[in-house]
């Protein structure tokens, strides 16, 4: 069964954009080229694989997304890990919209946000900026660290109310709403909220961006 479903997510994957590992790793069937599967490593983790639907601000599934299921490298998972079990001690688990991605898929961003009459998801995900404006603004590039797969998309989704913690935004938003610095319109909660996520991912290793 786990080799089915490597093979599942490796469809994803495609070419692993990555530089090189250890000989061990890249040898090993369980760990191709230094990836594991994200739930392998942390089985609690729900994941959303937005890119895998439809329901992302392309308006179709992302080419490269065969599975929704996440990758990561060994160590990026292991330190999610971590968050994970940190999270958890305060009734959370991490919920997952998007780790490894393929460079095909960074490059079906870029065709559709060069083709300006294609709008279809401007009022969910970017309704204050002008689409002729993405690259410029930093939202879409023709490189994405998410290739390397140690970068992952991720909120907190609360075991109480069985809902996603309220931070305020939704993933993907095109705006200043995103930066962790925004501080227009937002409750103390939903402040308080983003700054929780963003100390324990620090605290493990991981570095943030000042746009999401």
């Amino acid at each position: 069964m786990k080799f089915l479903k490597w093979i599942a997510c490796l469809l994803t994957a495609m070419i692993l954009t990555i530089a090189p590992v250890s000989a061990e790793r890249s040898n090993s069937p369980d760990d191709p080229a230094g990836f594991v599967l994200l739930s392998d490593v942390v089985p609690d983790i729900i994941q959303e694989i937005r890119y895998f639907s439809t329901y992302n601000f392309v308006g179709d599934r992302i080419d490269g997304y065969q599975a929704p299921c996440a990758l990561m490298t060994i160590e990026a998972a292991e330190a999610l890990k971590k968050v994970s079990d940190e999270v958890k001690s305060q009734g959370y688990r991490l919920k997952i919209y998007d780790a490894y991605r393929p460079q095909m898929a960074v490059d079906h961003f870029v065709r559709w946000a060069e083709d300006l009459n294609d709008s279809r998801m401007k009022s969910y995900f970017y309704p204050k900026v002008d689409k002729t404006k993405l690259f410029d603004e930093g939202y879409i590039d023709a490189k994405s660290g998410h290739s390397r797969g140690s970068t992952v998309d991720l909120t907190l989704f609360d075991m109480k109310t069985g809902k996603e913690v309220d931070m305020g935004g939704t993933f993907d938003y095109f705006g200043e709403l995103s930066h962790p610095d925004f501080k227009g319109k937002l409750t103390k909660k939903q402040i308080k909220n983003r700054q929780y996520l963003r100390d324990v991912m620090i605290k493990h290793g991981f570095k943030p961006l000042a746009t999401e």
